[in-house]
């Protein structure tokens, strides 16, 4: 964002998050996370929040206890006749202490529990998308944006609802079997065991069917983006749809996919219902038997009436609670099973790391070999055999020739975005995979073919490569990218949104924006991808001379098909199924009349002066 679109007071704060510095490998399983999260930032916060936790329930848990003394106080003062203030006042005195001490305590573990879950969530975040953007290209290539960053956001979701069933739902129910089977073990032996059997029996098969209906939810899940995926792709080809009368046909195939979304959708709520009913039945038996044994007890005089009453909000209170755990118990699997496979997509290890004797690139002159450089894809399509190219400090290269010739993977080999199999990439002799990687590229401006920009203001996108660029700077940028007239002729001039993947600029625009980015950038090494391709005649024009004007005292390598842009360049190498067919100046291999000089003149056109 601009910083003329951020609050005064957000801008003084410091970065809330720097301590999530980048990892060697992001644990890879929901629990190892949690536990690197906890140990690293939140150890004394998560003990402190287990133990109010533990209190809070633990002093909640003798209300009961309380009320049966106040009870039995009550029952044997009117017998006796005893006043309030002796006979009644210290039990209602011990009730009310144990209300607010359980209160008090609850509201420490919210209070605790504000500086902690929203930290973690953010911390998680950070962490998996510094990890995220360590990954090769490739990596993007074969995942949606949209799939990762959702992934992303739920991953800090879900460690956060994991923390809290585990630290509070789980603590609480463990902490309230606990003190109130020893109060009813008191009472009764009978009424622990009962409650101890009870407790084992219910929980196992609640978590059972918590796992099963977790599968029928990732079913119904997996069926609402199936049927929501065929519904964007029909809206996003509305004009196709229409062209060709298909409306009825759409309709149709839609239909079959949101058939299986209620198919999926009614099996699940049906298995809601048979659960929760389960689950009534189950702690509505307890309550009955344990009440009915009291009242047995109570009658024969073996329990008082303020102990019956003791058992029955006691069970009352368990039970409760049992449920709301039972509840989180489906919620709790889901959240495993959500941050089980964000950490599965985004854990994978790094294609391309830094070797662990990498330092920074030290450019000087700015030469490029290329050294017996062989390169397949991982489907075993071979681009490079055995590729040597020299490129001279201060020389620029013109790389044309059919498509899939290896003209844009020379370049990703240049940047490291893929790496050969076999030879090697230098830099002024430096070998590019004992660099760093940031380093690398931070020597190298590029301006590809789609210009990417950012949904954030015009300055922000052209400064990006050097963020504390001064206002004179970018717009001296802007206007040698011929930029500046379309950027001021805007009512927020520098200050627009450019909207999401430059939306609101045409192609042209967006990348003029990425040439004045690369002139502010300026890195020795200079790579152009098609870089006028947007652009119409006159465009083209202009940009052409901001262009030579950028690439005076840098090595050049510009790839282009419509070989106006590359005609005045030093030499000019042809390409073609990974091979160097021929190379030299333009007027060389027009005159030369090969591959070159063909593909020239059916172009027809170009830099007459350079030819």
């Amino acid at each position: 964002m601009s910083k003329h679109l951020i609050p005064d007071q957000v801008l003084s704060q410091p970065e809330p998050l720097s301590e999530a510095e980048p990892l060697a490998r992001v644990p890879s399983t929901p629990f190892a996370f949690l536990r690197f999260l906890i140990v690293k930032h939140f150890r004394g916060r998560v003990a402190a929040l287990v133990a109010l936790a533990g209190t809070a329930t633990s002093i909640e848990a003798f209300g009961p206890y309380a009320l049966s003394h106040l009870i039995n106080a009550i029952t044997a003062a009117v017998q006796t006749h005893a006043s309030f203030t002796t006979a009644i006042l210290p039990w209602l005195l011990l009730l009310a202490g144990i209300w607010l001490g359980s209160t008090v305590a609850y509201r420490t573990y919210e209070w605790v529990d504000v500086g902690t879950s929203p930290r973690m969530r953010a911390l998680a975040q950070k962490y998996l998308f510094t990890y995220l953007m360590g990954h090769s290209p490739r990596y993007f290539q074969e995942n949606f944006a949209g799939k990762l960053g959702q992934k992303v956001k739920q991953a800090g979701q879900a460690v956060v609802g994991v923390l809290n069933i585990l630290g509070f739902e789980m603590v609480r129910v463990t902490m309230l079997l606990l003190v109130g089977g020893v109060l009813m073990f008191n009472a009764h032996a009978t009424y622990a065991i009962v409650l101890a059997l009870w407790a084992v029996v219910y929980l196992g098969i609640v978590v059972s069917l918590a796992r099963r209906c977790v599968v029928l939810s990732k079913a119904f899940s997996n069926e609402v983006s199936t049927s929501t995926g065929r519904l964007i792709d029909a809206i996003g080809n509305s004009d196709l749809v229409r062209a060709f009368a298909k409306a009825g046909y759409e309709r149709r195939f839609l239909s079959h996919f949101l058939a299986d979304e209620m198919n999926a959708s009614r099996r699940l709520r049906t298995f809601l219902i048979l659960m929760r009913a389960f689950m009534a039945v189950a702690t509505l038996a307890l309550l009955l038997e344990l009440t009915a044994l009291a009242g047995m007890d109570a009658l024969s005089g073996a329990l008082s009436v303020g102990a019956f009453a003791m058992i029955y909000f006691l069970a009352n209170q368990i039970i409760r609670s049992v449920q709301e755990l039972s509840y989180r118990m489906l919620d709790y699997f889901e959240q495993l099973g959500t941050l089980a496979e964000a950490l599965e997509l985004v854990s994978a290890q790094h294609e391309i790391v830094d070797a662990p004797d990498a330092a920074p690139l030290q450019v000087r002159e700015g030469g490029i070999r290329f050294e017996h450089v062989r390169f397949s894809h991982p489907d075993g399509l071979q681009v490079f055999d055995d590729l040597n190219l020299i490129i001279r400090p201060g020389e620029k290269v013109g790389l044309v020739g059919p498509s899939g010739a290896g003209k844009s993977t020379l370049v990703k080999l240049l940047r490291r975005q893929f790496e050969p199999q076999v030879g090697r990439i230098l830099i002024d002799g430096q070998d590019i995979s004992h660099v760093q990687w940031d380093s690398l590229n931070q020597a190298i401006a590029e301006v590809p073919q789609v210009a990417g920009v950012f949904h954030r203001a015009v300055r922000d996108n052209i400064r990006y490569a050097k963020p504390d660029a001064a206002e004179g700077e970018v717009e001296r940028a802007a206007r040698e990218a011929f930029a500046h007239d379309f950027i001021t002729g805007r009512a927020s001039g520098y200050d627009t949104i450019v909207g999401e993947q430059g939306i609101k600029l045409s192609g042209g625009e967006r990348q003029r924006i990425a040439i004045a980015r690369a002139l502010v950038k300026d890195a020795r090494i200079l790579v152009l991808d098609e870089a006028t391709s947007s652009l119409d005649s006159e465009s083209e024009h202009l940009i052409q001379e901001a262009l030579w004007t950028l690439m005076q005292g840098r090595t050049v390598i510009a790839i282009a098909h419509r070989l106006s842009t590359i005609a005045g360049m030093d030499r000019i190498v042809y390409l073609e199924a990974g091979r160097t067919i021929e190379e030299g100046p333009h007027r060389e291999l027009l005159a030369k009349g090969g591959a070159y000089a063909r593909l020239w003149n059916r172009q027809m056109g170009g830099f007459i002066n350079a030819a």
